[in-house]
């Protein structure tokens, strides 16, 4: 029967503490490394009665201990080594077995001199009264491989190490360890990866144990070892002959030999190799190199006769015979089929090596390069991709159809994936003008690429004179696919501009999904329109789109549109208020895309919006800025214009007004010379009071104007908002300079209330509950400020002909204010925004009425955090300054300081870092 390890252990264990109890026997069984001396230590470390006897015997290595007449707990490793005399003694002893005595008999059942009798023949009598068990030890499995790698290489192993560990290994326990042993040598202080863990070679012992088990078998039956050490994996019987080149009747012997003499296994029914994958490369290195190559060009032709033929293989094998010509067409075939089948970065490691090779004929490069930078341009690829291909477009030898095909692929990674859009705009030109008279159609692609609004450094102007010349041409061409891809582009350039007949364009791209090259464009396209409907504001649009986007991309193997799409995914999450593990999914999809950052960027910028939400100052900076991945010019432009608004809303928080205006000059400008005015969405309203804040209301209201000029009548409802949230920032700065009557300032109050309103309804439609939070609050903000100012005059109330004062509205009122004001700081709560519900709590403090029936007096909170202390300590342990605190709150440094020293005290706290691990477990005072 098979046990698991801790049953193995029980029954032992009970006969160790019970002197009648009946005796056990257990057959301990495992191939080489799978750890039974190690369990028969486990088992020699059970606790005991005193008096029982603990005898190890190794067989093979000494004659074995007298037989015991107490009770004794036997235990024999390495049986399969037992020569005739030790058998007869070891069976005289398991024969004698008294009650309180045990045995555990471990061995390698692949080496047992007769299969499946560990104890050899004739089979065993037992004696009635013995309990025998037998006890399999099995390879360990990935998360166990993974839990001795952190063990050993303390927690430095990324998870596509460890399964590549698992893999090379086949999970077998001695092998893993020694393997990990070697890689802590090596990589002392580094994180191990892939590359790490194939480098390491084979463990010293599991390569003597391989090698001589293949020597021991006769110089004639080797070579069907030395085949299975060159095809790597297991292989069915015929092809393992085949590759040997031994013949039918001759292999089938040397197999069987190998079987018996462990020096290959059945790993899966009918398919025979190693037993440990990484065996191979130590048989296949001690291989003579004239026998290597022979064996690798039978491998080849072996491997081409399955269906469907594992190009990649039979590639490998043609290249280590040395037949160059095979391994070229076989590397086509293996790249073309693994691009067909979506496995894009499959066909793009192997071309990237296959065109690295020195002294590859010119219509080898021909071919093969056109196929790298199409897989490249639909998937997922580093540096590397861009420089082979900025390498081979240098050679004047190539056709010219062909040199532009890869100079068009070449500025589309430029620009999509790599951020460098200057450069890739220069690619794309040339390669505009290189196809035109031999490829239209793919020239029509690089038209439409230059056309592709989100790219910074060209106006509105220039990409719709693009476009018109891609639609031109693709359609000459009568090119389904390009057409289908300028539709794409055409589709995008409208939606962002917010052009009539946006939305049936897009439509259009929908019925573009039989044709599989056709059903790749109309992906792109949908996920690029997803994007595009994010920005707009059509939330529940852009989900749809999203999904069908995302579904198109994924059956047609498309993942750098998938990113594009998830990308726009983090920001459809964080403007409809699904933050609860957005800052994950950002952190997650920033790993994720490690190669290749520019691919994150929207992640980086969702993740500082809400470091920038939740008092985390520094951490907005550094997210903000990409941490130093994409400079923010080589930025998508509407995702470079939110940056920049987040960075004047920081830098206004501040009060370093005068920073924040020369960053709202420059990034109006951008978005000014892009001249796709539904982009200045995020941007318009911190910029506008940047402006309006330094006395430069003129500019700020020339902003105002030229936003609202450009937006004209498009449907663009995010931008629409923001437009009368800049006119209710402008309203508002003006009013607090009014120096005229009151009533032209209560009037000048009024309309920023109203405008702000409206902002705040038109974000609810949205929806997009933080911007409605935010102008909600400027509405309370300006009603209180109104308020204030309005409040009688005692001296005109003494007189006898004073006027009595018109009703105030109640949207100006002080309760209307302070009621909208809850509201906001409870939405800022549980959005998770701590700096705006502290914001927003300090400007309630300011007019709300203290609570009847209190005491007079400060409250006593005993050891508890009051609610002021309790929010100071929040924002502080968030990374602001004493001074931001302040600011934040409406308290003076001092007192900030002091609610810090207080909330230290009370905690226990040592330090602000310290500070927020103790947060937690203190209880508040009520905040009620």
């Amino acid at each position: 029967m098979t046990q698991t390890r801790g049953s193995a252990l029980r029954p032992l264990a009970r006969v160790l503490t019970d002197e009648r109890a009946e005796p056990v026997l257990l057959f301990v069984e495992g191939a080489a490394g799978q750890g039974k001396s190690h369990l028969l230590q486990e088992l020699a470390d059970l606790p005991g009665r005193t008096g029982t006897v603990r005898v190890r015997w190794q067989c093979g290595a000494d004659t074995g201990p007298s037989d015991e007449g107490t009770p004794t707990l036997w235990l024999v490793d390495d049986v399969h080594r037992a020569d005739e005399d030790a058998l007869r003694r070891l069976r005289r002893v398991l024969e004698g077995l008294g009650p309180g005595s045990a045995a555990a008999v471990a061995f390698r059942p692949e080496e047992l001199p007769v299969p499946g009798l560990p104890l050899g023949g004739p089979p065993m009598t037992y004696p009635s009264r013995l309990t025998v068990l037998r006890h399999r030890l099995t390879p360990w499995d990935e998360e166990r491989v993974g839990r001795a790698a952190a063990e050993v290489l303390g927690g430095k192993c990324t998870a596509g190490a460890v399964r590549r560990l698992y893999e090379l290994t086949g999970g077998v326990p001695g092998v893993v360890v020694d393997l990990l042993d070697v890689l802590r040598e090596w990589h002392p202080a580094s994180t191990v990866a892939v590359a790490e863990v194939e480098a390491a070679g084979v463990p010293t012992r599991l390569a003597e144990l391989v090698l001589s088990r293949t020597h021991a078998l006769s110089p004639e039956d080797r070579p069907v070892v030395w085949a299975a050490a060159v095809l790597g994996d297991p292989a069915g019987r015929d092809e393992l002959i085949a590759a040997s080149g031994l013949g039918a009747a001759a292999g089938s012997g040397a197999l069987l030999r190998a079987l018996e003499g462990a020096a290959l296994a059945e790993p899966a029914e009918g398919r025979y190799g190693f037993a440990v994958p990484l065996a191979a490369p130590a048989v296949r290195a001690s291989v003579p190199g004239p026998v290597r190559q022979d064996l690798h060009a039978r491998a080849a032709r072996a491997l081409s006769r399955r269906q469907p033929v594992p190009w990649a293989g039979v590639a490998e094998h043609h290249r280590a015979a040395d037949e160059t010509r095979k391994w070229l067409r076989a590397v086509e075939k293996a790249a073309e089929a693994a691009a067909a089948s979506g496995q894009h970065q499959r066909a793009i490691t192997l071309l990237e090596k296959t065109l690295a090779t020195p002294g590859l004929p010119p219509q080898s490069r021909a071919r093969l390069a056109p196929l790298l930078a199409r897989s490249a341009v639909t998937g997922l690829r580093s540096d590397q991709t861009v420089e082979v291909l900025a390498q081979i477009v240098r050679d004047a030898s190539l056709p010219p159809a062909v040199r532009g095909e890869l100079r068009l692929d070449l500025g589309l990674m430029l620009c999509n994936q790599m951020g460098r859009g200057h450069e890739g705009r220069q690619a794309l030109e040339t390669a505009a003008a290189e196809l035109c008279e031999v490829r239209p159609g793919l020239a029509a692609r690089a038209m439409a690429a230059l056309s592709s609004v989100f790219f910074p450094g060209s106006s509105i102007d220039a990409d719709r004179q693009w476009i018109a010349r891609a639609v031109d041409v693709a359609d000459a061409s009568g090119d389904e696919v390009m057409r289908t891809a300028v539709l794409a582009n055409r589709a995008d350039l409208a939606l962002s501009c917010a052009d009539p007949g946006a939305w049936e364009l897009v439509k259009e791209l929908s019925a573009k999904d039989t044709d599989p090259a056709c059903a790749r464009q109309a992906a792109r396209g949908l996920c690029n329109a997803a994007n595009s409907a994010v920005w707009l504001g059509f939330h529940e649009r852009a989900e749809d789109l999203l999904a069908e986007g995302l579904d198109l991309a994924a059956r047609n193997g498309a993942p750098y549109q998938e990113h594009t799409a998830l990308g726009a995914r983090l920001l459809q999450e964080w403007w409809t208020g699904q933050w609860p593990g957005l800052a994950k999914r950002c952190e997650d999809f920033v790993a994720a895309t490690a190669d290749m950052p520019f691919i994150a960027s929207d992640a980086y910028v969702v993740r500082g919006l809400l470091a920038l939400a939740q008092g985390d100052w520094g951490e907005a900076v550094s997210w903000l800025s990409q941490r130093g991945t994409t400079r923010a010019e080589n930025l998508p432009v509407p995702l470079a214009a939110t940056a920049a608004g987040a960075a004047i809303r920081l830098s206004l928080a501040r009060q370093d007004v005068h920073v924040a205006a020369e960053q709202a000059r420059a990034a109006w400008t951008a978005v000014a010379e892009k001249g796709v005015w539904s982009w200045a969405a995020e941007l318009a309203p911190w910029a506008v009071e940047a402006l309006a804040r330094t006395d430069d209301r003129a500019a700020a209201q020339g902003m105002v104007r030229d936003f609202s000029q450009g937006l004209g009548q498009r449907d663009a409802p995010a931008a629409r908002a923001a437009l009368m949230w800049s006119s209710a920032v402008l309203a508002e700065t003006e009013a607090s300079s009014q120096e005229n009557s009151d009533p032209v300032r209560q009037e000048a109050w009024q309309r920023a209330v109203e405008l702000y309103r409206q902002a705040a309804a038109a974000f609810t439609e949205l929806p997009r509950p933080y911007s409605r939070a935010l102008t909600m609050e400027g509405a309370a903000r300006c009603a209180l400020a109104a308020d204030t100012e309005a409040e009688p005059d005692p001296l005109m109330q003494t007189s006898v002909i004073a006027t009595p004062p018109d009703p105030v509205p109640a949207h100006l009122s002080a309760a209307w204010a302070v009621t909208e004001l809850e509201s906001c700081a409870e939405c800022f709560a549980e959005l998770g925004a701590v700096w705006d519900a502290a914001r927003a709590r300090a400007l309630l403090r300011t007019r709300q009425p203290a609570k009847k029936g209190r005491p007079p007096g400060r409250p006593s909170h005993a050891d508890a955090l009051s609610p002021r202390e309790a929010e100071v300590a929040q924002l502080a342990v968030s990374g602001l300054t004493n001074r931001e605190i302040a600011v934040t709150l409406h308290l003076s440094p001092r007192t900030v300081e002091q609610h810090i020293a207080r909330a230290m005290r009370k905690t226990g706290a040592l330090s602000r870092r310290d500070l927020e691990h103790r947060l937690g477990r203190t209880p508040e005072g009520d905040t009620g």
